[in-house]
């Protein structure tokens, strides 16, 4: 093997070996706020690193076909995703197979980002839909609507978009800036 091989050999491996370090550490994080045992005012700071190790690999546990190459940037008070998505993939996945042209409108691997705004405190949060982009371009209306239906929501069947929900294990509220999110426990 070459020295540049070599090289890049070692790099690959302690990249991975850096990200399952960073998965682990985002597991034992969400596992101790899980624990419900920090005291009241306590604060646990989850790394965007951390949080992008952990998507990386939650995600192929959750949707088995149709989700590649998943990662998260964080802003203040925001989340965004992106990933390559393959609808008609997530489609079947889901056990179900579309008509010959929506099959056709659905296939192939297409670039998507989802911004949201993500708003808590009192132990509740609400998350807003700020801008859905399909191929670089922006998704609205009806078609946002069968997009959450048919991609979001089979995976997700209890989670709400604009309307608040309750935040669990005492979890007073989250908040996001770029470097990563602070979860701050209640009573």
């Amino acid at each position: 093997m070459g020295r540049r091989a070599t090289i890049t050999l070692l790099l690959w491996l302690f990249s991975l070996d850096a990200a399952d370090n960073q998965y682990l550490s985002a597991q034992r994080k969400f596992a101790e706020i899980e624990s419900e045992r920090l005291p009241a005012g306590s604060r646990v700071f989850v790394t965007s690193s951390e949080l992008n190790a952990w998507s990386r690999v939650e995600a192929q546990t959750v949707v088995k076909q149709g989700l590649r190459d998943p990662r998260i940037g964080l802003g203040s008070g925001t989340a965004s995703g992106f990933a390559l998505v393959d609808f008609l993939k997530l489609k079947e996945a889901g056990g179900s197979r579309p008509s010959r042209l929506m099959a056709w409108l659905l296939e192939g691997e297409r670039p998507v980002q989802v911004t949201v705004r993500i708003r808590s405190g009192t132990g509740e949060a609400t998350v807003d839909v700020e801008r859905v982009e399909v191929s670089g371009v922006a998704i609205r209306g009806a078609a946002l609507e069968f997009l959450i239906s048919n991609s979001l929501l089979p995976y997700y069947p209890k989670a709400k978009i604009g309307e608040p929900f309750e935040l669990r294990h005492r979890i007073d509220r989250l908040e996001i800036q770029p470097s990563g999110v602070s979860v701050v426990i209640g009573n």
